[in-house]
């Protein structure tokens, strides 16, 4: 990929807030020979403040001026999605390995082109932000499908919360179509774990509802349409014949949060993934199910800041997530979205 082991990588962070402060800017610094060298955040004074906190010695004032600088070997992208494309392109244009915030894009149109400009720069490295849910136990969950539940059968994915339950609570960024684009609550951040260890669906039967169509704007001041449903209910078929149903809404109280079932002919595995990060199974033959113990040497840690840096140096291959993954996950969110819109069951054609 044109660098050395030894070569300090210097990194450009367009968009600078709370994944990238809680995340990104501690684990790309946590790693040797790695300096933060620009940003360039919404305004002046917080892209200020930003680099006083961090020691970042240039501050540019629009995103494209630091996408040109020559001096900067990478990109981490913290934006909202409505940004995540046109950055991108630009980055692989001047050069430059990206590191960018899930979701990948607006919608599944933005995710080809920007897959297809990573395919067009195979020297480049192209990440996106996996979720964190699931990946503790990411090998054990691996490890259990092989061996001990048989023939996949059923599928349940959960993830519901209180969020919007209220009418007055103001709208979130995640809620506005022109900033998050395609977005179904917590549908990617849980179907993206899942298909880490099963095979992408094939067919897709989605109904949603919005239960408030509008809420203020606290940035605005307005009154301003709300852009993604309330409550998201889907039927899936995958390609070994198993269905799977999700279940996902923002308006339900004492609900359950977010967890994967995979029900097979020989066992069931439960991976309860927030607030408590456990894993289950029984066995056909169990009374009950247990607990399954994840031990230290099979735990999955956080470490994509580690593992960008260490594929643009040609230790490692992306594993969390490259683009490809991308693509398909909107593809997906797209057809969960064209169904509802239809109420007609969506084929899906996977472009990667």
């Amino acid at each position: 990929m044109g660098r050395t082991n030894m070569d300090t990588i210097r990194v450009g962070m367009i968009g600078f807030g709370a994944n990238t402060r809680l995340r990104h800017a501690p684990g790309l610094l946590a790693c040797p020979k790695v300096t933060l060298e620009a940003v360039c955040n919404r305004s002046l004074e917080s892209s200020q403040k930003a680099a006083k906190e961090y020691n970042i010695p240039k501050i540019y004032e629009s995103w494209q001026q630091l996408v040109e600088d020559s001096t900067i070997d990478a990109i981490c992208i913290g934006t909202w999605p409505y940004m995540h494309c046109p950055i991108t392109l630009a980055a692989f244009e001047n050069g430059k390995h990206v590191l960018t915030e899930a979701r990948m894009a607006m919608d599944d149109n933005e995710a080809r082109q920007m897959y297809a400009a990573s395919q067009q720069h195979p020297e480049l490295v192209a990440q996106i932000v996996p979720s964190p849910l699931g990946m503790r136990a990411h090998k054990v969950v691996q490890q259990y499908l092989a061996t001990k539940i048989g023939e996949l059968r059923e599928v349940v994915v959960l993830g519901t919360n209180d969020a919007f339950a209220q009418s007055d609570t103001p709208l979130h960024w995640r809620q506005s179509g022109p900033y998050s684009g395609i977005n179904m609550l917590a549908l990617g951040i849980i179907h993206e774990p899942l298909v880490r260890w099963i095979t992408d669906p094939i067919r897709v039967l989605a109904s949603t509802q919005t239960f408030t169509p509008t809420r203020f704007n606290n940035e605005t001041g307005q009154q301003e349409p709300v852009g993604t449903p309330d409550s998201v209910q889907v039927i899936t078929e995958l390609p070994c014949g198993a269905r799977g149903i999700y279940h996902m809404s923002g308006v339900v109280h004492h609900g359950p949060g977010p967890q994967i079932h995979l029900y097979g002919s020989q066992g069931t595995l439960k991976y309860v993934m927030a607030p408590d990060d456990k894993l289950y199974f029984g066995a056909a033959s169990d009374s009950q199910m247990e607990e399954v113990n994840v031990s230290e040497d099979l735990a999955v840690s956080w470490r994509v800041e580690e593992e960008f840096i260490n594929a643009i140096r040609g230790i490692e291959q992306i594993e969390f997530n490259n683009f490809a993954k991308g693509v398909r996950y909107m593809e997906f969110t797209k057809a969960v979205e064209q169904s509802a819109l239809t109420g007609q069951t969506v084929d899906l054609q996977y472009s990667a």
